[in-house]
């Protein structure tokens, strides 16, 4: 999100925008950390391909995603960090699980030392399911559940980018604000009225766990 970038870029030391592959990037440090931030895109593809040009010209030690979720019973303003993820519109026939890339395990777990901040910071954490499309009613949030009985929350993103972390063999993290609980009222509009707050909260959240994350590896 553009007001999320613009709050993480001022507690940035000497930022100094750049250009990855063409992506606009921003490059700096917090408490001693290296920071590159840039956005990801909506949908697989995109965050996909952007998560591949970060991979290919830093080699980073970790890929963090945050932005906004869809709730699946999970209320909204809720911080939650993935514990695990999975894809809720994939299925690649027969000898694979519904929700599985071929050759790839059905579930993608987010780096261990990220998920012991957030719990240790009493953040939520559990399942994320991604898929092409914006959910927005009961039956599609049911749907998704009958295939994954524990969704916490639904985005466009992160199973791509867990993907292609997971094949270069980068730890990832994701951290998502659940902005709209699909299902329960008027969920869009829930989404559109949600985006002044869902930065800031996420901003705090992502500042903590990079802070807590530099004492765990110093």
């Amino acid at each position: 999100m553009d007001k999320e970038i613009d709050l993480l870029i001022n507690i940035l030391e000497r930022p100094e925008e750049i250009t990855i592959e063409g992506l606009k990037t921003w490059q700096g440090e917090l408490d001693g950390i290296e920071v590159l931030i840039s956005k990801c895109g909506i949908g697989k593809v995109n965050s996909a391909l952007n998560t591949y040009r970060f991979i290919k010209s830093t080699q980073p030690d970790l890929i963090i995603n945050s932005g906004v979720a869809g709730g699946a019973g999970t209320p909204i303003g809720s911080v939650i960090v993935a514990e695990k993820v999975a894809y809720h519109d994939v299925w690649c026939g027969p000898g694979t699980e519904y929700g599985q890339a071929d050759g790839l395990p059905l579930f993608i777990k987010s780096d261990e030392k990220i998920l012991k901040i957030a719990q240790s910071n009493q953040f939520l954490t559990g399942l994320i399911c991604s898929g092409d499309k914006f959910i927005s009613t009961a039956e599609e949030i049911a749907n998704i559940r009958s295939h994954f009985p524990e969704v916490k929350a639904v985005d466009m993103e992160s199973a791509s980018i867990a993907q292609t972390c997971f094949i270069f063999g980068i730890p990832f993290a994701i951290v998502r604000v659940v902005s709209d609980t699909p299902g329960e009222g008027e969920n869009i509009s829930q989404y559109k009225d949600f985006w002044s707050n869902a930065p800031i909260k996420t901003f705090n959240a992502l500042t903590t766990i990079l802070k807590s994350y530099k004492k765990s590896v110093s």
